[in-house]
């Protein structure tokens, strides 16, 4: 009999039928199960002789106001999944919420927004991201083991169990579209799907989707509940190898075929090899993620499909249903531009809050993060992996590189430039037990100023019209108009011209020209101004 572990970490776990007894054995044999709760009264009083000690509620209500209750599980039909987890994060609760994340993007949106708001876990139940095949093909990846990735391809068929609540595009493709997103490391830039209504003429029987990504690498999903057998695989085709990942397989789920093409006389000639078994940890997936769970409540650590991963998922799941409504093609960039605003582009991995302004004509880039009440001007350009805080303000024509994070308390002005990973701070003296909010200071970048890459800006100062500090300095101070400094501490080495280039003043001399395009500055009392 296997042992049962006992969680520090206790869990409700909401709807008790199909799937949902499965996370019920698995949270009860992990030592976390607090309460099972199911509006079918027959069914949940079957759990009583298994689990004795788990609570039985017929009431979701009652879940939420259990003190004792650290997480909610969500496990009913995908129709619910929105209404479930929003109460469960407004009422305090982390979640654990089975795929897909909802059936709409906005409200997938708002979930995000919440638990990240209220501090609160946000995991989806993409379960192949713990299957120990899946985890083992990553890290092939990673390596370089298959070399460039080419060609990514899954069938998940199988006759019946057929829904109603959703078509078979939601109810088989997150799995492998959650997969492929992270095998590829990208976001789909295209999307076309197809499909067939066989049984009920509104709802998919059969669908074929097709993504194409920025990098040239290509993947296809067909899922059907219309199949005369089980089928589950995924192959994943390199330079250097391919890889058969099927699921059906009791053993030796995955194969390695280190297959090599030769070109002879300008032909491509195939050079077979005999498949290689990859050995795998025999695991339940469901157990590992269901623990993955438990250690993200333990650790407060963000989970592997959190709330933006399975956000980026219902994003490809909203375009494929999109095209197979269609034309059978969408174009992500496009649709998403199309849905946040006709003057400005926002990436289909971006989240923009409400209310916000975003000026005409701004680009922001992949994965980046806008959040209420701040203001973007116009012609703006944001980066990847860029937050802009709430109540910042950026001018026009800002530039924000990669991985830069503008806190409130942060205004910058027309024309400034933010490099690769740079940093702000709005705390002097930051403190984790110790909230501050209501410390937070300004600082401002005048117009036209220049914070190199690696550069961190202490909070509570004025960075001057057309400064410019240099890559990996650390500012401490007030840096005057057209300065240049650099250093850790900063300090400042020179002056630069309002176009960047630096300006060279005659040994005692207050006068000088820029020798790139003539713009005379005169020093008076230690500032340098443009005449």
């Amino acid at each position: 009999m296997e042992k049962k572990h006992e969680s520090s970490k206790k869990v409700a776990v909401v709807g008790a039928g199909y799937w949902g007894k499965n996370l019920v054995r698995n949270f009860a044999q992990l030592g976390a199960l607090h309460a099972i709760c199911d509006q079918n009264e027959a069914l949940l009083s079957g759990f009583k002789e298994t689990y004795p000690a788990a609570r039985l509620h017929l009431s979701f209500s009652e879940v939420l106001a259990h003190p004792e209750v650290d997480g909610v599980v969500i496990a009913v039909p995908a129709e619910l999944h929105y209404n479930h987890a929003r109460e469960a994060l407004l009422a305090g609760k982390d979640v654990y919420v089975e795929k897909p994340l909802s059936l709409d993007v906005g409200h997938g949106q708002e979930l995000v927004r919440i638990a990240r708001e209220r501090g609160r876990i946000l995991m989806v139940g993409h379960l192949l991201q713990y299957h120990p095949v899946v985890l083992k093909l990553r890290d092939m990846v990673a390596r370089g083991e298959m070399g460039k990735l080419q060609y990514i391809y899954s069938n998940r068929l199988n006759l019946g169990r057929i829904r109603r609540e959703e078509n078979i595009l939601w109810s088989f493709a997150p799995h492998d579209i959650s997969v492929i997103l992270a095998l590829t490391g990208e976001f789909p830039e295209e999307v076309a799907c197809r499909g067939g209504n066989y049984l009920h003429h509104q709802i998919a029987d059969v669908t074929i989707s097709a993504l194409s990504f920025p990098s040239g690498i290509r993947a296809h999903i067909f899922v059907s509940w219309l199949h005369p057998y089980k089928e589950q695989k995924l192959i994943v085709v390199g330079e250097k190898a391919m890889a058969v990942f099927d699921d059906v397989e009791p053993k030796d789920k995955l194969r390695l075929y280190p297959h090599s093409i030769e070109w002879r006389g300008n032909v491509p000639v195939p050079n077979r090899a005999d498949a290689v078994v990859i050995p795998c940890p025999a695991e339940e997936p469901l157990r590992a993620e269901c623990q993955h769970f438990l250690d993200a409540l333990a650790t407060r650590s963000t989970p592997r499909t959190d709330g933006e991963e399975g956000l980026r998922v219902l994003r490809v799941l909203a375009a494929c249903q999109q095209a197979l409504e269609g034309s059978g093609v969408v174009n992500l960039s496009a649709s998403s531009a199309a849905k946040l605003g006709p003057d400005y582009f926002v990436h289909p991995t971006s989240t923009v809050d409400a209310p916000c302004q975003i000026g005409a004509g701004t680009k922001i880039w992949h994965y980046s993060h806008i959040m209420k009440d701040s203001v973007v001007g116009e012609n703006c350009n944001l980066g990847q992996n860029v937050v802009v805080s709430p109540q910042v303000r950026l001018g026009r024509n800002v530039k924000v590189q990669n991985n830069v994070s503008i806190y409130t308390g942060v205004v910058c002005e027309d024309d400034v430039f933010l490099g690769p990973s740079m940093v702000f701070t709005n705390v002097i003296n930051p403190r984790s037990h110790i909230v501050r909010r209501d410390e937070y200071q300004q600082t401002l970048v005048r117009r036209g100023a220049t914070i190199g890459a690696n550069a961190t800006i202490v909070c509570g100062i004025t960075l001057g019209e057309y400064a410019f500090i240099g890559a990996g300095a650390v500012v401490t101070r007030d840096v005057p108009p057209y300065a240049l400094v650099y250093g850790n501490p900063a300090r400042q080495k020179g002056w630069v011209c309002k176009c960047g280039v630096k300006i060279e003043l005659p040994d005692g001399g207050f006068q000088a020209t820029c020798a790139a395009c003539g713009d005379r500055y005169e020093l008076r009392d230690k500032q340098l101004f443009r005449v």
